[in-house]
């Protein structure tokens, strides 16, 4: 028997700063729920804790925290609410099994799963996931994002307000 295809969803948002950048992560903040993936692709320097950072502060409400690149400690964990904030960033992985040494699986069972350079995981990556992709813009200020909603996120996906 095959397995059911996925629902997915997608759509491009042009980000001319910042601040725009703040706000869809906000928006996504506003749609998770406890065991979400949320997959942040993009070259170096396409904004990717930027959009982490936004992300942590709209689900704490407090912008002045501060919410560190984990790039060398490979994850920072964030109380908040609706669950807990996991922040990967697996740029220096070097085996997707590496994760599991980071919680991973807590992680997935039990909070929200914020992970910079997802690609790393290979196979071990979600299918259940929103990916969001940065990329630079003519503008250097700019970005342009490519969010993909796949199972649970398709839907919410769709309804994202920005």
């Amino acid at each position: 028997m095959a397995a059911p295809l996925s629902r997915s969803i997608s759509l491009s948002l042009d980000l001319p700063d910042v601040a725009a950048t703040a706000a869809l992560a906000q928006a996504v903040a506003g749609r998770v729920r406890p065991g979400d993936v949320v997959a942040l692709f993009g070259d170096l320097g396409t904004g990717k804790t930027t959009f982490a950072r936004a992300f942590i502060h709209a689900l704490s409400g407090a912008a002045e925290e501060d919410v560190p690149s984990p790039t060398f400690t490979l994850v920072q964990v964030y109380e908040r609410a609706p669950a807990p904030v996991w922040h990967f960033d697996l740029y220096r992985l070097e085996r997707p099994e590496e994760v599991y040494e980071l919680g991973f699986e807590d992680a997935l069972a039990q909070g929200i799963s914020l992970i910079e350079w997802p690609e790393r995981l290979g196979p071990l990556l979600p299918r259940d996931r929103l990916d969001l992709r940065l990329n630079f813009a003519a503008d250097p200020n700019a970005r342009l994002a490519e969010l993909s909603g796949h199972g649970s996120w398709a839907t919410r996906c769709g309804e994202l307000s920005l």
